[in-house]
């Protein structure tokens, strides 16, 4: 009996106990009660570990090498542990050990059950993993861990150990996974850790490893595989990667303060290997000044000729003859980038190549200025402020979308990322619609001077006409020329602002932070006389350099956003007007309509239009510049001052900066980085400017009649 009690401990099937642990009732009136008891205790822990073998034998057909793992591991427990037991007690028994034996011939059931007690609770927990494991189809590494972890921490000795040991077989095999990505790069075809972009799937992670570990797990594993995977002349140093792997070798992420240490010195290495090696500080620096010359309009002779030869592109087009093309292509303005780098600093600039136009609505016929008047609908909202929808400026260029894009090649991909693009993209959008506007109404400036020489040549010091029709004449000139004025006031004042105390600032402030920057540890800050940029960090310093430049672009603020496009397209509608009149507001006093018919002294018909026209554009002109004011007093005087968190989605999606976080960055802070208050000292130098003359300040109830011309 004693011998079939030990092979029922390790699992065989027994007449004693013909289903689970119940005792057979033929046995029962042959024993003792006491005996009764030790064998119902005996047979519970034989059901247990049956249970716990049988779902062992399931699990390991699971194609989850984590899962494998851990049954292996608890196998290979529980055979040399409980089944070593058993065979330890059954020599003792043979060799009639006193322990066991009891007067050298009897053996008591007590005593057998006293030697196996200590698995009882190590084996119900063991069963409950088990029912735990089956539960679920499917087994992250993370979440198996955790788990393990969390069940491992129990006042038990011997279950702790047990489920230590499990925890630490799972993690070494994640480790083994870990080490293939973070060391080599390479990513797995199954159970991998990280997406074919080098990102971190979900459940891929315990919970013990922190976010920061986590963020420098895929910036290595990136930058590894994209080194490898671009086949780069220079690859990481294979003794480096040796001890990076002896590193790795040395912790698990339960050890969380020293497996974050290692994975920290690991990224420091790697970063120093490609800083110095392949993405070098002044590739970083060429890049940046190739985007600020191009998207940031910093070239202004090269902007400014590839807006002109977009406008002669458009004229073209729309002049051309039968049977030619009429559409424009996305060639077509590619060739008109290399068109308007000739004669400028752009010419032999290498970095020109990688600019290309994309119009996403496909070819496109060119169109014209509108001559009809600013949405009014467009224009209440404005006023109103009503800013539900986002603005966008992308189309005032050539009509319709037109999205300047740079292309990225290896390896400046470890440093920019496409919604840097976009954001540059959408700067350049606004800037060049700006400049674009601007050149427009130089342009009538000039047309109108032209105009007035050409006319005082026969009209003397007057505009000629009756006398009621000279009045009414003289005042249509002064509004014009006001118009001209204020409108070339406004956009020489944005525009200047926006070049020199935005673009020109933060550039400079850009460069001397990636030339001083210094390496971040974890430990903090570790400046040197010779010191390597982190790439995370670097990337942070660029980001936040955009955030600036769209907070002080005001294209992170909705409102003022929603007030600068009917400006725009109030601009746009007068000197297309213009140029429709013949480059002057005041007609010849010989077209039709320019005199009152019959000789009396009635104003002319044509006079009466373009008085009523210009008479509306400079209401609706100047109502949108006090709004504009407005919206920038609100801006400055709210509190917190904030910039967005999110460059992208704040530029893209216009949110406001009033509902997002204030700057909390944790990159370099070197010198020169004033933070809030500097993005607030952009916004007051552009109130300077606009009310440099206490137009705004005084509060005027007129805005800008005919008889003053204008604002001013």
């Amino acid at each position: 009996m004693i011998a079939e009690i030990l092979l029922v401990l390790v699992g065989h099937s027994s007449s004693l106990f013909p289903s689970d642990h119940t005792l057979n009732s033929a046995f029962r009136p042959l024993l003792h009660p006491g005996e009764e008891q030790c064998l119902q205790a005996m047979g519970k822990m034989a059901a247990r570990y049956r249970n716990i073998k049988t779902s062992c034998a399931t699990l390991m057909r699971s194609n989850s090498r984590y899962i494998c793992t851990l049954c292996a591991t608890l196998n290979k427990i529980l055979k040399d542990e409980y089944e070593g037991l058993v065979v330890e007690t059954e020599a003792k028994l043979l060799k009639r050990d006193p322990e066991l034996v009891a007067q050298g011939t009897f053996v008591p059931l007590a005593a057998i059950l006293a030697t196996f007690s200590e698995w009882d609770a190590p084996l119900t927990a063991l069963e409950s993993l088990m029912e735990q494991l089956e539960s679920r189809d499917e087994w992250k590494p993370g979440p198996l861990i955790d788990m393990l972890l969390s069940r491992s921490k129990t006042g038990i000795n011997q279950i702790s150990d047990i489920l230590s040991r499990l925890c630490v077989a799972v993690q070494r095999a994640w480790r083994a996974q870990l080490a293939a990505f973070l060391i080599h790069g390479s990513i797995t075809a199954t159970e991998s850790l990280a997406s074919v972009d080098c990102v971190l799937l979900e459940g891929s992670m315990p919970s013990c490893v922190s976010q920061q570990t986590c963020e420098s797990i895929m910036y290595v594993g990136r930058a590894i595989g994209t080194v490898k995977s671009k086949k780069w002349r220079n690859q990481f140093p294979r003794e480096q990667a040796f001890q990076h792997a002896q590193l790795l070798d040395t912790v698990l992420p339960e050890d969380q303060y020293r497996f974050e240490s290692v994975i920290s010195q690991i990224r420091i290495n790697v970063s120093e290997w490609l800083w110095m090696h392949v993405l070098t500080r002044k590739n970083v620096e060429e890049a940046v000044i190739s985007l600020a010359n191009y998207f940031l309009l910093r070239n202004g002779e090269f902007s400014l000729a590839l807006i002109r030869d977009i406008e002669k592109l458009k004229i073209s087009r729309l002049t051309t003859r039968t049977g030619v093309p009429s559409t424009i292509k996305e060639q077509d303005l590619n060739l008109a980038l290399l068109r308007a780098s000739l004669g400028t600093a752009a010419q032999h600039d290498p970095s020109l190549l990688h600019l290309k136009f994309q119009l996403p609505s496909g070819p496109v016929r060119p169109l014209l200025p509108t001559f009809s008047t600013v949405n009014s609908k467009s224009l209440l909202s404005s006023l109103n402020g009503n800013f539900a929808e986002p603005t966008f400026f992308d189309d005032l260029l050539l009509g319709t979308s037109l999205l300047l894009t740079y292309d990225m090649t290896w390896p400046l991909d470890l440093f920019l990322h496409p919604s840097d693009l976009q954001i540059y993209s959408t700067l350049f959008g606004y800037l060049s619609s700006i400049r674009k506007t601007q050149t427009r109404i130089h342009g009538c400036w000039t047309s109108l001077s032209n105009a007035q020489r050409a006319r005082r040549r026969w009209t003397g010091l007057g505009e000629g006409g009756t006398r009621e029709d000279l009045e009414v004449r003289k005042h249509l000139l002064r509004c014009g020329w006001g118009l001209v004025r204020d409108m070339g006031w406004f956009l020489d004042a944005l525009l200047e602002y926006i070049m020199v105390d935005v673009v020109d600032r933060e550039f400079r402030r850009l460069k001397d932070l990636i030339k001083g920057a210094t390496l971040i540890h974890d430990s903090g800050t570790a400046p040197s006389s010779d010191t390597h940029i982190d790439f995370t960090t670097l990337r942070n310093i660029h980001t936040t350099y955009l955030e600036r430049l769209a907070t002080g672009c005001l294209l992170s603020h909705p409102p003022l956003t929603a007030i600068m496009r009917p400006i725009l397209e109030i601009c746009e509608q007068f000197t297309a007007q213009v140029e429709r009149w013949g480059g002057d507001v005041l007609p010849a006093l010989l077209f039709e309509g320019s005199l009152a018919a019959g000789g009396d002294d009635k104003v002319g018909a044509m006079v009466q239009e373009r008085f009523q026209i210009v008479t509306d554009i400079n209401q609706n002109l100047h109502a949108l510049f006090e709004s504009f004011y407005q919206q920038l007093s609100v801006m400055i005087s709210s509190q917190p001052f904030t910039a967005t968190a999110d460059a992208s989605r704040s530029v893209l999606m216009n949110a406001s900066i009033a509902n997002t976080s204030t700057f909390q960055r944790t990159f370099v802070r070197g010198k020169g980085f004033e933070g809030e208050g500097e993005v607030r000292r952009h916004v007051e130098q552009l109130l300077l400017r606009l009310d440099f003359g206490g137009w705004f300040s005084k509060q005027k109830g007129v805005l800008g009649g005919v008889d003053d011309g204008g604002l001013m």
